[in-house]
Formats: structure tokens, sequence, C-alpha cells
């Protein structure tokens, strides 16, 4: 059996998977930074959620990338989630 390691370097080792999974990454490092955030605070989802007005499924569909519909968050979310774990949302632009 493969480590998750040695499976993840076998599939990017396909160009097409490889290619999809790179078009991802920005994905990934908005969905890192919100768990950081949270985890920095010392909040549980629930708490958040209770922070936002929310239920606590709103805020793991949006830890975890909007579900199976592939939802993005908007601007106004990421604020009020930004303010509930104690941050600023900060958005940049920045040439290739």
């Amino acid at each position: 059996m493969l480590t998750h390691e040695e499976l993840k370097k076998k599939m990017l080792s396909n160009p097409e998977v490889k290619s999809e999974y790179d078009s991802l990454q920005e994905e990934f490092t908005l969905f890192d930074e919100l768990l950081k955030a949270r985890m920095t605070a010392g909040l549980t989802q629930s708490e958040v959620a209770e922070l936002m007005g929310t239920k606590t499924p709103a805020i793991a569909r949006l830890e975890n990338g909007g579900g199976n519909k592939q939802h993005s968050p908007s601007i106004t979310t990421l604020r009020k989630y930004a303010k509930a774990v104690g941050c600023h949302l900060e958005i940049k632009l920045v040439h290739n």
C-alpha cells in the first residue's frame, strides 16, 4: 500500500493530473490560510460560526472549498470570517 506522499508523487507524474493540481494552488492556499487563522485564534468551527451569525456546516464548507458545487466565497464572507478569527482581509494581485 502506498503512503499519501508516494501516491501524490505517482499521480503528479501524470501531466494532466499535475496541470489540474497546479491550477488549484490558489484555492488550496486560501483554505490553508483560513484554517491557520482559526487555529491561531484558538477557535472551533462552531465558535467561528456563532461569531459570524451562521451555522457550523457553513464554516466547514468554507474551509473545505465549498463542497461539491465548488462555490467561491464572497469577499463579504471572507471579511466576516477574518473578523471572527481576529484578522483583517487583505487581497493582492501579483504580477507574474
